[in-house]
């Protein structure tokens, strides 16, 4: 089981964070556009890297969306 990064936020960030995480994976971005504080954070979690195609999810965030 994957520990939950999200766990000292509060639950209405935790949730957006983690449809953000979704938005990313599902490539919606054009859609539903990402805060760049939201992708710095994320980053810095460890749950995205930014690339040249935009922003990507690493294993660690596949496992805690799929989890």
């Amino acid at each position: 089981m994957v520990d939950n990064p999200f766990a000292d936020l509060s639950l209405e960030r935790a949730i957006g964070l983690r449809w953000t995480l979704r938005d990313i994976q599902a490539r919606r971005l054009k859609m539903s556009p990402v805060s760049d504080e939201d992708l710095n954070f994320l980053a810095e979690l460890g749950m995205i890297e930014v690339r040249d195609e935009g922003p990507v999810l690493t294993p660690a965030a596949t496992a805690l969306l799929n989890g």
